[in-house]
């Protein structure tokens, strides 16, 4: 690969199968769960990219040092500790009714989906598609 290249591209991989060799049976149907959610508000099939992300739709992003590539309008990893889930244009007070939860620069790592209020992370992922949509239109 190449200097500058994006590591995290996506693949033909088999979505379906990877979630199957997800080794905790819990992560694994989280896994399956947040899939089927995001499929739904993003009205995209979850399609894999690089070695561990779910992501759904895609988008050209190009910052000014001129670098530019392509990823997941939103997605998830069900990593061995945590879920992660990849949202973007959300604000600190819309995470605070989502239950137990920690965060990092465009990131949400949750233990587990039992964990959080689910009716809540709906509406994160509906907003994080919309500021999606605004910022980079289809």
């Amino acid at each position: 690969m190449a200097a500058g290249e994006n590591k995290t591209t996506q693949t033909q991989e088999d979505v379906d199968a990877f979630l199957a060799g997800v080794e905790q049976a819990e992560r694994r149907e989280d896994g399956r769960t947040l899939a089927a959610l995001m499929a739904r508000l993003s009205g995209e099939p979850p399609r894999l990219w690089g070695p561990s992300i779910i992501g759904f739709g895609r988008y050209h992003y190009r910052y000014d040092s001129g670098r530019e590539g392509e990823s997941c309008r939103i997605g998830f990893s069900p990593r061995k500790a945590e879920l992660v889930l990849y949202l973007a244009g959300l604000d600190d007070a819309d995470f605070a009714p989502l239950g137990t939860h920690r965060r990092g620069k465009g990131c949400l790592y949750v233990k587990r989906l039992s964990g959080i209020d689910m009716a809540v992370l709906e509406g994160l992922i509906a907003k994080s598609l919309a500021h999606m949509d605004e910022a980079y239109p289809r």
